[in-house]
Order: structure tokens, then sequence, then C-alpha cells
């Protein structure tokens, strides 16, 4: 497995990849609105793109960009379900955090909803904290935020 980091959406063929893992994954969106989401949403503060590949295919993504000074925001990511259990989702938050806190950020905050009970449990195992839960497009949608102190 080899890991790369874009501080914007990443180059073709990269991106299109991308967005094939993450329509694969959440099937309750398509490509082109994944698409025009990651190109509107590359244009925030620190954003922060990571992938996980392997044999030259993109199986795992993580990105996040800058909420508010000191605070970074862990918007999306996911893993190919056949590479689910060998640790590409903790790897890719591994190398968040840590560029992370080289950038100088406190704070790390997300989101989730209970049916992504795997990422919750990563979330909740990797130090982050349930600080409340709010409405969201698909049902409550739970925050977490941990600190990079």
């Amino acid at each position: 497995m080899q890991y790369e980091i874009f501080a914007t959406v990443p180059p073709e063929p990269r991106l299109t990849g991308t967005i094939n893992l993450l329509a694969t994954v959440f099937t309750n969106r398509t490509s082109d609105d994944f698409r025009d989401d990651l190109l509107v949403t590359a244009k925030y503060p620190s954003f922060l793109t990571q992938l996980a590949i392997s044999d030259d295919v993109v199986v795992g993504c993580k990105f996040g960009y800058e909420r508010e000074p000191g605070l970074f925001y862990s918007w999306l990511g996911c893993v190919d379900p056949a590479f689910r259990g060998q640790g590409v989702a903790a790897e890719l938050m591994r190398q968040q955090h840590d560029w992370c806190r080289s950038q100088g950020y406190r704070t790390i905050r997300t989101q989730t909803y209970n049916q992504w009970r795997s990422m919750l449990l990563l979330n909740i195992r990797s130090g982050f904290d349930i600080v409340g839960t709010e409405p969201g497009r698909y049902g409550l949608k739970i925050v977490l935020e941990k600190s990079l102190r």
C-alpha cells in the first residue's frame, strides 16, 4: 500500500479513481455530485487530500480543510470494502493528524452517522470525543472532536 497527499484535488487519473470509489461506497450520491463537491470544497483554506493506493488503484481516501484558525475539519473519507480491516482508514487518519500537528492545528472535528459504525468506533478508539449531535441530510449527525495537544 502506498499513500499520497495533495494540497488540492488529486490530478487525473487519481481524481476519477477517487470519485468512483466515493460513489461506490456512498451509493446515495452520484459521481457528478462528488466531483462537484470536491471542486467546491477544494477552495477552502488548507484543503488536504490523502489517498491510499494499491496496484495503482485508489482504495482509500480522506479529505479535510481548515474550518477556523486552529480547527481542522476531517470532512470525507472511505475505504474500498475489499480493503477494509487492513488498517487503511487508521493509517489515513494517523497521517492526517500528523500533518495537522505539523501545521499548528490544535483540534480536529469530524461528523458521522450511526450507520457508519466502524468509522465511529475508529474515531473513538483514536481519541475523539462525542461533543454533540445535529440534524443532517441523512438523519442525526454525530459530532466528534479530538485535541492534538
